[in-house]
């Protein structure tokens, strides 16, 4: 399981960060992500981020807290079973602007209700496991 860092999860605003907000390496991203460098490229790679990152002058990328937070987004919306192309959708809808919430809150609704019943079938799933654990410590207990 991936354990994403307290950063919003929220898509970055309009308002850009302040010209001295400090740049971070894909490392220092990875690192408060919980994803590899690999799967950071790929992520950028595939148009899953909002803007391309950022490069230093020798090529490394550098990633702003708005990437960050767009980057922890995206990793709930895939391990809530949200499709690459799912996301990938969603970000192009969310880089064409404000006409597009629509079909946003559409997607993310959408999404939400196979996430509902995926929730609702583990949690049968778990009523089973339960209910043989309660079948083990009810014998263990009756042979003391």
């Amino acid at each position: 399981m991936t354990t994403l860092s307290t950063a919003a999860a929220q898509p970055p605003t309009d308002a850009p960060a302040p010209a001295d907000a400090p740049l971070l390496t894909i490392a220092q991203v990875a690192g408060r992500t919980g994803l590899t460098a690999h799967t950071l490229r790929y992520y950028e790679q595939d148009g899953l981020l909002l803007v391309p990152v950022t490069r230093s002058s020798s090529g490394q990328r550098r990633y702003r807290e708005e990437d960050v937070a767009w980057i922890v987004l995206v990793t709930r919306l895939r391990s809530t079973g949200m499709s690459i192309t799912g996301v990938r959708e969603y970000a192009e809808l969310v880089r064409q602007g404000p006409s597009t919430e629509q079909a946003r809150l559409d997607l993310l609704q959408r999404h939400r209700e196979r996430v509902l019943a995926q929730l609702a079938e583990v949690t049968e799933h778990l009523g089973a496991v339960d209910r043989k654990i309660d079948v083990y410590t009810a014998r263990l207990a009756a042979r003391t």
